[in-house]
């Protein structure tokens, strides 16, 4: 009888503890909530890939969500609509919007400021002038896939609707397939699919890393309302990007899995491939390069006049870099190199 009563008092007095422990406020900190947007799935863009496997973004207090929609143009619409914080994608739908007068975009980082998009074909098109009454798949109008292709091919004096077609696919998953499928004739694509198409026997017509063409074909964008607002939790962000930035640099095997597992590449020889085309154009530090936010400047000035009347440093807001220059953030992740 007295063994029943003590462990009832036991059992009580656990629960009084519980109780107890239960009503202290806790000291952890709520994670921040940040929406962010891609608009490619490819190795330039696969930093929050890599930032989500290596753990970072819990290691910097983030509740990060990331959103794929396909196209720059898309990606810069759904940002103005509040429906993200932060995006990674291609310059130019930002540029264009910005021109229009939707200032309240801003470019906080840069991934590539080159293109490196190439033009795979089949049998029968081996140089630029056979692609002449072609049909070329591309993402969407717009996009990087689109804007590389004007560009390569007016060095072999050729433009659009004239001489070739373009066929918009929505990506470059999209766009291999329809290549394969004989929808087209010619695809553009950006690594590792690229090297996936080779892979299949296809071949190069215009291989882009060689053109070193100016252009912020991936970049992290901003908005100048949200950093007013909320610019530590921005700053946590950009550097979750530049520790994977520093993942996607030196540590392939790694990112090979990252990429294998998103891209559902399996294939080592592909992802070699990809990589070692696509790793030098890359920048390891975020560095965004004003020539090539001039390069989009020129190429909207083409169709919109008021282009002319902006200045690179209008578009961008390198706060968020010179704080990880200046702190020594690069300096410790990176330890001197780079």
């Amino acid at each position: 009888m007295k063994l029943r009563w003590t462990r009832k008092v036991l059992r009580c007095f656990g629960l009084l503890i519980l109780l107890g422990l239960a009503s202290i406020p806790s000291t952890a900190t709520p994670a921040d909530k940040l929406i962010g947007i891609h608009s490619a799935r490819v190795m330039s863009q696969s930093m929050p890939w890599i930032a989500q496997a290596a753990g970072l973004f819990q290691k910097h207090n983030l509740d990060f969500q990331l959103v794929y929609i396909a196209s720059s143009g898309m990606v810069t619409a759904a940002m103005l609509g509040g429906d993200a914080d932060v995006s990674l994608t291609g310059g130019v739908g930002n540029v264009r919007a910005y021109v229009q007068g939707a200032t309240d975009l801003v470019f906080i980082g840069g991934i590539k400021n080159v293109m490196t998009q190439s033009i795979v074909a089949g049998k029968g098109i081996n140089r630029p002038e056979d692609l002449k009454g072609k049909k070329i798949g591309v993402s969407r109008i717009g996009s990087n896939t689109h804007y590389f292709t004007i560009q390569a091919l007016r060095r072999s004096g050729m433009e659009p609707g004239r001489d070739f077609t373009f066929i918009q696919t929505g990506g470059d998953p999209e766009t291999l397939a329809a290549l394969i499928g004989g929808g087209i004739d010619a695809a553009t694509i950006t690594a590792p699919t690229d090297a996936m198409a080779i892979a299949r026997g296809y071949r190069y017509v215009v291989y882009g890393p060689d053109l070193r063409i100016p252009y912020a074909a991936t970049c992290f964008v901003g908005l100048r309302s949200v950093i007013a607002k909320r610019p530590q939790v921005i700053g946590q962000f950009m550097q979750v990007m530049a520790e994977a930035a520093k993942i996607l640099h030196t540590d392939r095997e790694f990112t090979y899995k990252v990429l294998g597992k998103q891209l559902r590449v399996d294939d080592r020889k592909v992802l070699d491939s990809a990589y070692n085309a696509e790793i030098n154009a890359l920048e390891p530090r975020l560095v965004l390069k004003d020539e090539a936010i001039q390069a989009m400047l020129e190429e909207v000035s083409q169709v919109d006049p008021r282009a002319k009347k902006v200045k690179v440093q209008d578009l961008i807001d390198r706060r968020y870099l010179d704080e990880m220059e200046k702190s020594g953030f690069f300096e410790k992740i990176w330890g001197g190199k780079k």
